[in-house]
């Protein structure tokens, strides 16, 4: 049957029925906050690209995690941006980084607030790449070598889950790299810390707000040789296939928004629970129109949410977590 028997705007009609029918939704509980932390007293440093994001020292932890916790968030997504580095990023398995330090500070504060440890080296290294970097002479240029560096990201991953983090978030985009981590996290003990793995991690323009906040600007060349090409989908579906085999627990697709039928397809794919990273120009782009007032921030940001659970996602991470959680309230 069609018009004018069926009429779809029948359940249209208020914004009751409209609840009733509504087939997508975002919780709270689908929220992870990211959380830069850095060395030094009294700093809370508004990050120029991203505003409303801040660098944090240990010591002015305290106040945005009440906040955290009082807005029903449950976990945060934490990033360090050390006081030192080195071509093998030698502090980030540091037992006294600022990762693990603020790991053990957070456990302090707020122990039920479950702690995602982004687990890469790019933020401790001197030349800003993901792993060990080697010059080939007969190249004449600078690679970064898988196998080595997988031996320092299972370093830093015992390290941050030493130091009490709940979850392990490798962001490397090494061949290898979830089985790496896997087998070292259960050779040390830990076999109940999941690992929620950066699977399918684009080569892409929306991090430069990130690389500004993280101090992780490579300083010579590009990702592209182990971050993934945006064109590619079926590739998309073998690098993820990769980590549920490696022993993931959680997949993850970073960027988000331009991404959204490879997060359906991983979905389709996969059963394991699946991630959306709103990545920072993705925040920083609506951020900048809204207080141009071009767009209305919180309905533009709502509709966005909707669209990454809509395509497939279970948990989406945010730099707007604390206003989606404010406006969820209301």
């Amino acid at each position: 049957m069609s018009f004018p028997h069926v009429r779809n705007r029948r359940l249209r009609s208020s914004q009751a029925l409209r609840n009733l029918v509504r087939e997508t939704s975002v919780s709270v509980n689908d929220l992870i906050y990211p959380i830069f932390v850095t060395h030094g007293t009294n700093i809370k440093e508004e990050i120029p690209s991203m505003p409303g994001v801040y660098h944090y020292s240990l010591d002015l932890l305290e106040s945005e995690l009440a906040e955290v916790a009082a807005l029903g968030i449950q976990a945060i997504l934490l990033f360090g941006v050390p006081e030192t580095k080195d071509a093998k990023g030698s502090s980030a398995y540091d037992p006294n980084g600022i990762v693990q330090k603020a790991s053990r500070k957070i456990k302090e504060l707020q122990p039920n607030l479950l702690i995602v440890a982004d687990t890469c080296l790019c933020q401790f290294t001197d030349h800003g790449h993901c792993g060990v970097v080697h010059y080939d002479e007969h190249k004449g240029c600078a690679d970064v070598v898988n196998d080595a560096s997988l031996e320092l990201l299972v370093k830093t991953a015992v390290s941050q889950a030493e130091a009490g983090a709940d979850i392990i978030a490798p962001s490397n985009m090494m061949d290898g790299f979830v089985y790496a981590i896997r087998q070292g996290l259960d050779e040390a003990g830990f076999e109940n810390v999941p690992i929620m793995s950066y699977s399918v991690k684009f080569a892409s323009s929306f991090y430069g707000p990130f690389r500004d906040a993280a101090h992780s600007t490579p300083q010579f060349g590009d990702r592209k040789t182990y971050q993934m090409d945006p064109a590619n989908i079926r590739e998309a579906i073998r690098e993820a296939e990769s980590d549920v085999v490696e022993g993931a627990d959680m997949l993850m697709v970073k960027p988000a928004l331009a991404y959204l039928d490879v997060i359906r397809a991983v979905k389709e794919n996969f059963d394991l629970p699946l991630v959306a990273y709103n990545v920072s120009a993705e925040y920083s782009m609506v951020k900048a129109a809204a207080e141009r007032g071009w767009i209305d921030e919180k309905t533009v940001v709502l509709e966005t949410m909707i669209g990454f659970k809509r395509a497939g996602a279970d948990l989406i991470i945010t730099y707007f977590a604390k206003d989606i959680a404010r406006w969820l309230k209301d």
